[in-house]
């Protein structure tokens, strides 16, 4: 019984010994030379022959040919190498090819198009769900943001650093922390300076009191997705898609815009006129005459002026101050031929076209199409998910509460 497994071996063996040198003498057959060649296609005709004999004499052929097989292979000998390299050649090729060609991952980096897509922003506990935050960083890119005073006082604005120690270690990897001093105590919270002072409304003029939450939450990393870079080429871009573009040539002021990737909806066509007026996009389209609101033009719209879950419409406002296109209601601006006008979803902070003016056709990049990570409720098709359900109020910091419930 033992004889007749240990035969089987040694034939299984002989097998692969066949198969090594066949993939040798395919794979390199350019860089082998003659007498190598001759060589392995010897060992191979006895391997043939070898295999109805007893198995000690196969066994004693395999020991003397393998480093026959050594002598006369390229350096990478081994078949079962060879092939995964192959294999890992042939994967980065089609993964390169598809991202450069078709599909390219991008991470929203703003806040600008929130609440349609989102950059790092702060989430409400109640969002997300009572799992561990290793669970919840995989499935919704978020990380905890809690914090509650624990003796009366006044916030010290000297106090404020993101060289903290401890803290929650992929916060701190992927969002930097910031401390900060209140009374005589110190928290730390993820985020840049700007982020945390946003989601917690700190306040120098403000008394703490033991028990206020200054945080309860989860700050998120935003929305990861992929860009086609194909379909323009057939359909050209429209009025209402979201695009990524370069920023090559643009510039604020005549300074080049932080970023090289940038990602707006396209609002303005080549010959259209617009204008912004109650906060209200307007737009008189080459063929027109008159001034129509652009929801009507283009049913993409209608949740940007649904008052909806942020959602509040296109501003002459930007931030604290007006842009230099379209900064009032009486201004008015024609696109040229091979131009977009580029707004953000979340007007009221979105530095766009407002704000730099126009992109050229060449700077375009491609549409976004699918929102792969985190797994929120944007997960899929990009700008396909409706409004929440919640009347948009007042912005508080940089954002709006309702773009916190999702």
């Amino acid at each position: 019984m033992f004889k007749i497994l240990a035969k089987r071996k040694l034939r299984r063996q002989l097998d692969d010994f066949r198969k090594q040198i066949r993939f040798i003498l395919h794979a390199d057959d350019d860089i082998l030379e003659l007498p190598q060649k001759e060589t392995l296609k010897k060992l191979l005709d006895n391997s043939e022959e070898i295999g109805q004999e007893p198995a000690d004499k196969i066994r004693t052929f395999l020991n003397e040919a393998q480093p026959l097989i050594v002598r006369n292979s390229p350096r990478f000998r081994s078949c079962r190498i060879r092939e995964l390299l192959d294999v890992l050649a042939v994967a980065c090729m089609v993964a390169f090819g598809i991202r450069g060609l078709f599909l390219q991952p991008f991470k929203i980096p703003t806040s600008s198009m929130q609440p349609t897509l989102f950059g790092i922003h702060y989430v409400e506990d109640k969002v997300i769900p009572n799992i561990n935050s290793a669970a919840a960083f995989a499935l919704y890119s978020t990380v905890p943001a809690k914090a509650e005073i624990t003796a009366p006082g006044r916030l010290d604005l000297n106090s404020f650093s993101n060289n903290a120690r401890g803290g929650n270690p992929l916060a701190k990897f992927f969002f930097g922390q910031t401390s900060f001093i209140i009374g005589d105590k110190t928290y730390t919270l993820p985020g840049t300076l700007q982020k945390v002072a946003d989601y917690t409304a700190l306040s120098r003029d403000q008394i703490y009191r033991p028990g206020e939450k200054l945080a309860d939450g989860w700050l998120s990393m935003g929305d990861h997705l992929f860009v086609d870079r194909m379909s323009h080429h057939f359909w050209d871009f429209r009025r209402g898609d979201v695009v990524v573009f370069n920023t090559e040539g643009i510039t604020d002021n005549g300074q080049p815009l932080a970023g090289f990737y940038y990602i707006k909806r396209l609002v303005g066509m080549p010959g259209d006129t617009l204008k912004i007026d109650g906060n209200q996009l307007l737009v008189k389209s080459k063929d027109s005459n008159e001034f129509i609101p652009v929801q009507e033009l283009c049913q993409k719209f209608e949740k940007i002026y649904s008052g909806q879950g942020g959602y509040h419409g296109h501003l002459n406002q930007v931030g604290s101050g007006y842009g230099r296109f379209l900064g009032s209601p009486d201004a008015e601006l024609i696109i040229p031929e091979n131009f977009y006008f580029m707004l953000g979803d979340n007007s009221l902070f979105s530095s766009d076209s407002r704000v730099w003016g126009l992109v050229p056709r060449s700077n375009m990049v491609g549409r976004a199409f699918f929102v792969f990570w985190p797994f929120s409720r944007r997960w899929g098709l990009a700008d396909s998910t409706a409004p929440l359900p919640v009347p948009t109020t007042e912005s508080r910091g940089n954002s709006f509460p309702q773009m916190s419930q999702q």
